[in-house]
């Protein structure tokens, strides 16, 4: 790893748990979501936009020359090399004071993920990768599952109101139909992260924005997991479909409905 990527990993790492212990200071208790609708069961809290505004000003005051790019509070910056955040991700279930959210935080040039963090505080866990040096959680290396058949593996379905209910039953039904296992977790960023780690076998979705998936691309790609090509396009500005899973089953996924093939 080069010095300046190497400096960029260690500020992430910090950052995010810090992130971290700040979204979990600001959790509401367990009870009815404690936040704002933008959308339908697309919440924010005060804790998405405190999150991501202290990303964006430390980044900036280490690495000024780097771009930066959020969901929630409106903040940009352009750089050869980007910062992608998702400050809270799984927001419906933190709204709740539930423990299934995350901080993520990405780093890329162009087209090409090169860092990503991803801190679940709730659960004590933070996940890391760069490009060509392995993935690892709390320390240890990961890897993708080595299951190949579709009627033993389980597979995390995200639901996007982009997309028509049809398309999305759709999907549901060829997964039933197969004898796959079918999750539904709330957190787009923590279903892939859990691809990489080999506890669930695969991940889709039929649209996920480029701050859901920034930081777990490379993690993936670093865990040997096959994953869409989510970068084609204009996926870095409008989002893409997304199917990551773990490479023995990446024939039987190439052909889900309204999605790209895994490579």
């Amino acid at each position: 790893m080069t010095p300046p990527l190497q400096a960029r990993l260690a500020a992430a790492m910090d950052l995010a748990e810090r992130a971290g212990e700040l979204a979990m200071e600001m959790r509401p208790p367990p009870g009815p979501p404690q936040a704002v609708l933008k959308g339908a069961q697309d919440w924010v809290t005060e804790a998405d936009t405190a999150v991501e505004r202290f990303l964006s000003d430390e980044l900036a005051a280490a690495f000024p020359e780097d771009g930066f790019q959020g969901e929630e509070a409106g903040i940009t910056r352009s750089g050869a090399l980007c910062w992608v955040v998702d400050p809270i991700d799984g927001t419906s279930n933190y709204a709740r004071g539930g423990a299934r959210f995350c901080v993520s935080l990405g780093c890329v040039q162009d087209t090409t993920p090169l860092i990503g963090v991803i801190t679940a505080p709730a659960q004590r866990e933070t996940a890391w990768a760069w490009q060509g040096g392995g993935a690892w959680l709390n320390g240890d290396a990961i890897h993708a599952a080595d299951t190949s058949l579709v009627s033993h593996a389980i597979i995390e379905l995200g639901w996007s109101r982009r997309r028509p209910n049809a398309d999305y039953l759709k999907l549901c039904q060829r997964i039933l139909v197969d004898g796959t296992g079918l999750r539904h977790g709330g957190s787009g960023a923590l279903g892939l992260l859990d691809v990489a780690i080999g506890r669930i076998d695969g991940y889709a979705e039929l649209h996920l924005n480029l701050w859901d998936a920034a930081a777990a691309l490379v993690i993936l790609r670093e865990a040997g997991a096959k994953i869409s090509d989510f970068l084609a396009a204009d996926g870095a500005t409008t989002g893409n479909p997304i199917v990551a899973c773990a490479p023995g089953l990446a024939g039987a996924w190439s052909d889900l409905p309204g999605l790209p093939k895994p490579v």
